[in-house]
């Protein structure tokens, strides 16, 4: 057995364990150790579908039995890769389509991590086949896809961890039990979130052939069918309201769902949200690179605000929330936190966790988010003990679906220009007939939309 082995079954099975899901507090046993060895796939072996899977073969064991993406290249890259980092050396199964591979493989999980219009129908398929899933953030591209999802999670009693990992994010979840839960901040009655990373790539490739390597017309699937102007991997796809929604989507899930977590709420009682294309105009994007959005609660209101370009307003938070209460003020982001109290008390601040030296092969994977890898990897084990004791992740996919739907609902608002009340229950916009065809998008056949009732 190979030191990186050695490394990650005394992590399994010793004492690190323990200490990190003890960290995750009440989400998680005390002490969780992996009782099988579980068959695993991927469907969309980008970026961070590569990388959700390899944390999860760094704190358990799985054998990753076959991976899925409609770009050859990449797929076989990716099995290439895999072998090297799987305990077996096996190179894994490669298709081209889900429904192919969910067929012809009896798989414990599958992890999601292709473009946002395929997270619905591939996340319910695998579902559907027996099959606990981890699916990345946002989990839909429209509110009824969601709602459809949480449905089928519910009726074929599987666990779906939604990879919103910043509820498993160290330093987060002290500033939660420390600064919070302890009442340091006192009432909070106001939050604001933003993003002001330049990440909405416009440029203006030119249309060409589509590589023979690539399957544009499965890569699309349900979304509408753009002109192929280059490979859309990494961000281009993106920068397109086709595929996603935007950075609100993107970006605003992630602080909203973490403030949810933190503060214990639920749905907004209202959304509303205004922007569009202020200032990035010259090129094919179509997202807003400008938006401002309130989602409210009782005596609270969460603030979002993104811009593309520009500077941040605080250099040290360009990707951030921030909770305003009576007795002081939480700076939270991705890398660290700070607490300042209002008047005299100690001033607290905590850098995010690395664990370069337990995974030095971490420093060798490329792209590799460092800060996030410690997150990930206990989201993955908490979502394993979720499957071992049949309960609920500490990212379900109700709440991912809350939070995905609100950022969805937020870009409805904009779009109609009215603020608008979600009505779960009854799963529509409350006296809005136009906001209600929003709900669902159309999409290209001969694919059918997701509905709650047939599942």
């Amino acid at each position: 057995m190979n030191k990186l082995n050695l490394n990650r079954r005394k992590f399994i099975h010793g004492v690190s364990a323990s200490i990190a899901l003890s960290t995750l507090g009440s989400f998680t046993k005390p002490v969780f150790t992996p009782a099988k060895t579980y068959k695993v796939a991927l469907i969309g072996t980008g970026w961070y579908g590569k990388s959700d899977l390899f944390r999860l073969i760094q704190v358990a064991s799985v054998e990753v039995v076959a991976l899925c993406d409609p770009d050859q290249n990449m797929l076989k890259a990716a099995g290439d890769l895999v072998a090297k980092r799987q305990q077996s050396k096996q190179v894994p199964k490669l298709y081209g389509d889900y429904r192919k591979l969910l067929a012809e493989n009896k798989l414990d999980i599958v992890l999601i991590g292709s473009p946002d219009h395929w997270h619905a129908l591939q996340a319910i398929e695998a579902i559907k086949s027996g099959a606990n899933v981890y699916v990345q953030k946002p989990i839909s591209v429209d509110v009824i896809e969601g709602e459809a999802m949480v449905a089928a999670a519910r009726k074929y009693n599987k666990v779906v961890q939604v990879g919103t990992q910043r509820k498993s994010t160290p330093h987060l979840i002290d500033a939660k039990k420390n600064i919070i839960d302890a009442g340091l901040l006192g009432k909070i009655s106001h939050v604001e979130m933003c993003c002001y990373y330049h990440m909405r790539n416009n440029g203006n490739p030119p249309v060409e052939a589509v590589p023979d390597f690539f399957d544009y017309d499965m890569w699309t699937g349900p979304a509408p069918m753009r002109p192929y102007d280059g490979l859309p991997h990494i961000r281009w796809w993106r920068t397109f309201n086709e595929y996603g929604n935007g950075i609100m989507g993107d970006m605003c899930i992630h602080m909203f769902d973490t403030v949810r977590w933190m503060l214990k709420l639920g749905w907004p009682k209202k959304i509303t949200s205004t922007g569009g294309i202020y200032v990035q105009k010259e090129g094919k994007s179509n997202i807003a690179d400008t938006q401002s959005a309130i989602f409210e609660y009782e005596e609270l209101n969460c603030v979002w605000q993104h811009r593309s370009w520009g500077t941040p307003a605080n250099p040290d938070y360009p990707w951030s929330f921030t909770l305003y209460g009576e007795k002081g003020t939480l700076f939270a982001s991705t890398m660290q936190y700070d607490f300042i109290p209002d008047g005299k008390g100690e001033k607290i601040h905590k850098d995010v966790v690395y664990e370069k030296t337990k995974y030095p092969e971490d420093l060798t994977e490329e792209r590799i988010e460092l800060n996030a890898a410690p997150a990930t990897r206990l989201h993955m084990l908490d979502f394993l003990n979720a499957i071992e004791n049949n309960s609920r992740p500490v990212a379900d996919i109700e709440e991912g679906h809350i939070s995905t739907a609100s950022c969805i609902l937020a870009n409805m608002s904009m779009k109609v220009g009215r603020p608008l009340v979600y009505d779960p229950k009854k799963r529509e916009v409350v006296n809005d007939k136009e906001a209600n065809q929003l709900l669902r998008r159309a999409y290209r056949g001969p694919w059918k939309h997701p509905e709650v009732d047939n599942v």
